[in-house]
């Protein structure tokens, strides 16, 4: 089509030549010639180039694309719908000072506790990922971890999401399954790709590391120039630090919002705030099962990032600024075995909060520090020698850490704390940690 409409212009442009040829010399003749050739040889071979590149992306979509036949039956031609298989290797050498870990002031979740000392493997998990078709997208990762000497497996995400193609307007988005649902910035992260061997304490007290409760998400980026984006779930509300269990309905919900944008080629920024409420109906348990609470739970959530690459590219060279403030809410009823009184009716507020820098100076090597603090609530008379009593002592802990990352798909990384948990308890600790990616390895999230 594209050479029959050339073919027009240059009979159109020879017809005109030839009406002016009784007044044009041999000379302009001949030079009109000349380059109604070279637009001719020009053209087609613009049109060439476009048409092959054509013929490539129709076979590039004929080998990719699912084809659904009369019968409703998936043909899949490719590899598109083949799953990606992804195995995460995370092991540890740990050395304590102390032989308490006790955190004053806070019911802390049993996986929000501090590793085992010694050789320890961490989390394996096991990763499965693949479009399902062509409007939704499914991912399962499950982990081998040790707890208490046990070792468990657990299923940490398990959810399917809608792709473009689904028909929803453009930048909006649903998932449904169990995931580390939107909630500050850490949590949808999965641990392995943390910048310090472990999560800070706003993480470890307030979501026993991190919040993966069963439910739906939907998610909405704004078609502004600059990046918004913001939703909502409902979940079951059978994860710290809820606990309800809910047979019907929802027993818990969230809801979040974030900005960002560019400051020039080489920096960026993020701002987020976010709220997940839910209720406990007696079944959230910690402080190895000497704590049990009921009541409602708010907790908030504030977020911040900024990444600066001097020379322009960040595989080289980068520095990262991040932080997050924690607020909890809680109004219902502690039981607590250790106090002087059985139930304690408790209405009051925590925080916590952290602040990290980590700079890659050169391609394979980083440096980082951390400090994060916990304020505990003031605890009601009925609760004063409990472990809900700080006495006036308020957690921190500080962290330094670097690490060598030799590709995408293993890194080693030497770290050291000093934490002060507990009034009058320093705890000085030294970890050795790898972590090694076999198989597919998805791009990790800004």
């Amino acid at each position: 089509m594209i050479k029959k409409h050339l073919s027009g212009y240059v009979i159109l442009i020879l017809l005109f030549s030839s009406n002016h040829a009784m007044s044009a010399s041999d000379k302009d003749i001949n030079t009109l010639r000349s380059e109604i050739q070279n637009m001719k040889q020009l053209y087609e071979g613009k049109i060439a180039e476009l048409e092959s590149k054509l013929d490539k992306v129709k076979e590039n979509q004929d080998k990719s694309i699912a084809i659904t036949n009369s019968t409703g039956k998936r043909k899949a031609l490719g590899k598109t719908f083949n799953p990606s298989i992804g195995l995460i290797l995370n092991g540890k050498y740990n050395q304590f000072s102390s032989g308490s870990s006790e955190i004053a002031g806070f019911a802390v979740g049993h996986e929000g506790e501090r590793s085992r000392e010694g050789f320890t493997v961490d989390h394996t998990e096991f990763n499965f990922s693949a479009s399902i078709d062509d409007k939704f997208f499914g991912s399962i990762t499950s982990a081998i971890a040790e707890h208490e000497g046990k070792t468990e497996t657990e299923l940490e995400e398990a959810f399917i999401q809608t792709l473009p193609g689904f028909g929803l307007p453009n930048g909006m988005s649903i998932k449904a399954g169990r995931a580390f649902w939107t909630l500050g910035y850490l949590n949808e992260h999965h641990s392995h790709t943390d910048d310090f061997a472990d999560r800070p304490l706003p993480y470890r007290i307030f979501l026993n590391e991190g919040y993966n409760d069963d439910g739906v998400q939907i998610s909405y980026v704004l078609p502004t120039d600059l990046y918004v984006e913001v939703g909502a779930g409902g979940f079951r509300g059978d994860d710290f630090p809820f606990g309800s269990a809910a047979e019907t309905g929802i027993g818990a919900w969230s809801a979040f919002g974030r900005v960002g944008g560019d400051i020039s080629n080489n920096q960026s920024w993020r701002l987020g705030a976010s709220i997940v409420s839910g209720e406990a109906d007696g079944s959230r348990t910690s402080n190895e099962d000497l704590l049990t609470y009921t009541g409602d739970t708010d907790l908030y959530v504030a977020d911040v990032r900024y990444t600066y690459a001097p020379t322009g590219n960040g595989r080289e060279k980068e520095l990262i600024l991040q932080g997050e403030y924690f607020s909890r809410e809680e109004d219902g009823i502690y039981a607590d075995s250790e106090a002087s009184t059985g139930n304690v009716i408790f209405d009051n507020s925590s925080s916590g909060w952290y602040g990290q820098a980590v700079y890659k100076f050169n391609p394979r090597w980083r440096l980082g520090a951390r400090y994060s603090q916990m304020n505990p609530a003031n605890v009601p008379s009925g609760l004063v020698g409990s472990m809900l009593d700080a006495n006036g002592h308020d957690p921190k802990a500080y962290s330094v850490m670097v690490d060598w990352t030799n590709s995408e798909f293993s890194r080693v990384r030497f770290q050291y704390n000093q934490e002060e948990l507990t009034e009058g308890i320093d705890d000085s600790q030294f970890t050795i940690q790898y972590v090694m990616s076999f198989g597919a390895h998805a791009a990790h999230k800004y």
